[in-house]
């Protein structure tokens, strides 16, 4: 049984390894090319698009995994059937649960090295070449209004609420368009806190630069009511947000981790917002790895499938449609999960799910009735 088990390991893996090197070499050819527009705009380069197309491929790696795995496991297992390999092993002992145990197995280890990949090498990568654009672009301003995050904290005077917004990120890391505003227990604004740049420390401590502080009265404040406004070159304002909650605010949500989703999303239940989709990114993040399992159990019967059932490129168009089928699905079950407003849990296992119920029973028909 070692003997299979290398044999069909190393062909599987060559295979998968092939495969996914060449979609890589695809996306990084068509995000080069994209970048090339850019070229010669605020001193870009061709080594800068270079770079940014390469920051991206971890990303495209994770993402493509599950794919290159079906693609890859497809073709060696088809190909060992027309040559009459895979028949000699079945002749040789090698059942049904068997052959089934032992891809799971390769599954799995496929399954690790796509969580290593998209839990610490693609969100770093995502963050350098997001630095690097920063770098380029003299900064990068956040989606639509900017980042919003929230805190309540306790003051002599009640309960303070706080909204901070998060322009954009800078050109060193540092976050840009600062405004911080501050509502008494009874929902009035008190304070409003604008600075140009800032940055937050372990102690969270947020480091604020050309900094406009604005004083509204009190409501019961005694004599007559007047805005007050100063100036500061720098100021310090003391925060119970992490830095990692406010890291994961102002990055694309591919520059999260599964763990800072979990925080994150923890974060803005605790302040009564939305967290449906960041909810359901976690739990994709959490469930995408173990596609592997699913294709590799998807890809099995195709060794059962006799040479003139196809042949080898067919077999390998027939996978790629499925592993086309898979991305299409899997998208399109997080909009309607979200629109529908199902369990990001369910929502995000559904796809892999029903495509493991897919192979598995056309696994079981093959082996009855072929």
């Amino acid at each position: 049984m070692r003997t299979v088990r290398r044999l069909l390991y190393r062909d599987i893996v060559a295979s998968v390894g092939f495969v996914a090197l060449a979609f890589l070499a695809l996306f990084f050819f068509i995000d080069f090319v994209d970048r090339l527009d850019a070229v010669g705009q605020r001193g870009r380069g061709a080594l800068d698009a270079v770079l940014s197309a390469a920051w991206q491929l971890p990303g495209h790696l994770y993402e493509l995994m599950p794919i290159a795995v079906l693609i890859g496991t497809i073709y060696s297992l088809a190909r060992m059937a027309q040559s009459s390999e895979f028949t000699i092993l079945r002749t040789g002992g090698l059942g049904p649960g068997r052959a089934l145990g032992l891809l799971a197995l390769l599954g799995a280890v496929f399954a690790v090295v796509t969580l290593v990949v998209g839990d610490y090498v693609a969100p770093q990568a995502e963050r350098q070449g997001l630095l690097l654009e920063a770098r380029i672009r003299g900064g990068v301003p956040s989606e639509g209004a900017g980042a919003w995050l929230k805190e309540r904290r306790a003051t002599g005077t009640g309960e303070r609420s706080f909204s901070i917004n998060v322009a954009g990120i800078g050109a060193g890391g540092a976050l840009q368009g600062v405004r911080i505003f501050e509502f008494d227990d009874d929902g009035r604004l008190v304070t409003q806190t604008e600075a140009r740049a800032g940055t937050v420390d372990a102690q969270r401590v947020w480091h604020l630069q050309d900094v406009r502080i604005t004083q509204w009265p009190q409501a019961r404040a005694a004599g007559t009511p007047t805005v007050q406004e100063q100036r500061l070159a720098a100021y310090d304002w003391p925060s119970t947000l992490a830095p990692a909650v406010v890291a994961a605010a102002v990055q694309p949500l591919q520059a999260m981790n599964t763990l800072e989703l979990w925080r994150y999303s923890r974060h803005l239940g605790l302040q009564e917002q939305a967290t449906q989709r960041y909810e359901l990114q976690f739990w994709k993040r959490a469930f995408y790895p173990w596609a592997c399992l699913v294709m590799v159990a998807l890809a099995l019967p195709f060794a059962y499938l006799h040479a003139r059932a196809g042949g080898i490129s067919f077999k390998v168009f027939g996978g790629i449609m499925l592993g086309i089928g898979f991305v299409l699905l899997n998208n399109l079950a997080g909009h309607i999960g979200l629109l529908s407003g199902w369990l990001p849990w369910l929502t995000a296992a559904a796809p892999s799910l029903l495509l493991l119920l897919l192979s598995l029973a056309a696994f079981g028909w093959l082996v009855r009735y072929r």
